[in-house]
C-alpha cells in the first residue's frame, strides 16, 4: 500500500454558478491526468492512484457537484449531462485539453460521455466499471409506463427532501459503516476515506457530505440509440476495467461491444471499487496501458 505522505492543494472552480472543489497534486508542465469519482464518494478517494501517478502526471481529482467539498445544487437535480458539463467547465477553464481521463462507477460513464462528445479532447480513457446499465436493467425501466415513472420520481424525490442525514457519534461509527459497504478495506484505508467523506456538526455527531439528491434516478429510460452513437465516437486509446466479483469478465460483457478498439480486463478478488481492493494489480494494468 502507498503510504500517503504527500497532500495535494484544494483549488475551486465555477460551473453554472456552483462553486465545485477539486484537488490538484502539482507537477503542472507534466500531461494532465483528470480522476472522476463515483457516487456518493469524493475526489480523495483517488489518493493512492493519485500518488502512485503524480510524478509522470499533472495529476487533478474533482469532487462532483453535491459531493465531497463542492457545492449542493439549488432548486435543481443530479442528472448525467450536469455531470459531463461540469467536467467540459473544468478541462476548458484549466486549458487541459488534450487530456486523459480515468473515472470509476458514475465517474467512468461521465468519462466516457465527454470522451464521446469531445474525442479531440482526450489522450487517453480509462473507465473502472463505468458502463451503461445492462439491456435486461433497460429494458425493465422501458417496460414501466411514462406516467408511472414520472410518479415514483416525484415521490423519490419528495421523500429525500424529508430525510434526515444520518448522525453517527463518532467517526469510529462512521468508519465501520465505510467497512460495511466494502469489507475489502483495510483500516487505513477506510480511516482514510472517511475522514474526507464526513462533516462534523456542532453537537460532535458526523455526517456523510454528499447530497442525499444525488440519489435521486432520472425518470428517463437510458437512451441506447443515443449511446451507442456517443461511444462510436470513442476513438481514443481506451481501457474499461472490471471487478470480476462485481460486474465480471468485461470480455463476456456485451456492452464493451461499443468499444471494439477497447483493452478490457477483470482483475481478480476485486469488487465494485477496484482501485481500493486490489491497488497493486490495478496499478499494473493502469501503467502498461499508459505506457503503450
Amino acid at each position: 500500500m502507498t503510504q500517503l505522505t504527500d497532500y495535494p492543494a484544494s483549488q475551486i472552480y465555477f460551473s453554472q454558478r456552483l462553486r465545485l472543489h477539486y484537488v490538484d497534486w502539482g507537477n503542472p508542465t507534466a500531461p494532465p491526468l483528470i480522476l472522476v469519482h463515483g457516487g456518493r464518494d469524493h475526489c480523495r478517494s483517488w489518493d493512492w492512484v493519485a500518488l502512485a501517478l503524480k510524478d509522470r502526471y499533472h495529476v487533478i481529482a474533482p469532487d462532483l457537484r453535491g459531493h465531497g467539498d463542492s457545492e449542493w445544487v439549488n432548486g435543481s437535480g443530479y442528472s448525467m449531462i450536469d455531470y459531463v458539463y461540469d467536467l467540459a467547465q473544468l478541462v476548458r477553464q484549466k486549458h487541459l485539453a488534450p487530456v486523459t481521463l480515468l473515472g470509476h462507477s458514475l465517474g467512468g460513464r461521465i468519462c466516457l460521455e465527454y470522451a464521446g462528445i469531445y474525442p479531440d479532447r482526450v489522450a487517453k480513457l480509462i473507465a473502472i466499471e463505468g458502463l451503461s446499465p445492462s439491456r435486461r436493467v433497460t429494458d425493465s425501466h422501458s417496460a414501466v409506463p411514462a406516467h408511472q415513472r414520472m410518479s415514483e420520481w416525484i415521490s423519490d424525490t419528495h421523500r429525500f427532501a424529508g430525510r434526515l442525514p444520518r448522525r453517527y457519534p463518532t467517526l469510529e461509527d462512521a468508519v465501520e459503516r465505510m467497512q460495511e459497504a466494502n469489507p475489502r478495506l483495510s483500516d487505513e484505508q477506510a480511516l482514510h476515506l472517511t475522514t474526507h467523506a464526513v462533516h462534523q456538526n456542532e453537537d460532535g455527531t458526523f455526517i456523510w457530505k454528499f447530497d442525499n439528491y444525488a440519489r435521486s434516478s432520472s425518470p428517463y429510460p437510458f437512451n441506447e440509440t443515443d449511446a451507442e452513437e456517443i461511444w462510436g465516437r470513442v476513438r481514443m486509446p481506451t481501457l474499461l476495467i472490471a471487478g470480476l466479483e462485481s460486474q465480471g469478465d468485461p470480455n463476456e460483457d456485451e456492452r464493451t461491444n461499443s468499444f471494439p478498439q477497447a483493452k478490457r480486463v477483470g482483475i481478480a478478488e476485486a469488487g465494485h471499487w477496484v482501485h481500493h481492493d486490489q491497488l497493486d494489480c490495478f496499478l499494473q494494468e493502469v501503467n502498461d496501458f499508459l505506457d503503450a
